[in-house]
């Protein structure tokens, strides 16, 4: 059976390319791919994993102001029933140039599981999905 992923742009963002890129290739390495498009809340994130039973939840965004839509998600997530889904985010994640091991680090803190940089092609998510989702990293929401 084929793990469920919920995927969206998070934000007021519109970029909506890389969300397709992602949504294509997550397909085509056999996943069910729930996609929400552009402009997702957390809320709209949220409730699709929960209506789906979904996996994990792959948050993107471009336009730099992902730290500030991602704050309290892991929170919200829990707080919904989904204690222990797989968290993703990826892309241009916060304004301006930042070291990447900075970054990663506040999005780790936050609760994320994963945190990918600008340009990150989308194999690197999907082998990160398959560890994750093997049990070998953690054991998701059936702990």
């Amino acid at each position: 059976m084929a793990r469920t992923l919920v995927l969206g742009v998070i934000g007021a963002d519109v970029h909506a390319v890389g969300n397709q890129i992602l949504n294509y290739a997550f397909q085509d390495a056999g996943f069910h791919v729930v996609n929400l498009g552009v402009m997702v809340s957390q809320e709209e994130f949220i409730e699709a994993a929960v209506e789906s039973a979904a996996d994990a939840i792959i948050v993107s965004s471009l336009y730099g102001h992902g730290e500030l839509d991602c704050q309290g998600f892991r929170e919200k997530c829990d707080e919904a029933g989904l204690k222990g889904i797989l968290l993703y985010v990826g892309g241009n994640i916060v304004v301006g140039k930042q070291p990447f091991e900075e970054v990663e680090q506040r999005f780790l803190k936050m609760g994320f599981d994963r945190v990918f940089g600008p340009g990150t092609p989308p194999e690197a998510g999907i082998r990160a999905l398959n560890e994750d989702l093997s049990g070998d990293r953690r054991c998701g929401r059936s702990c």
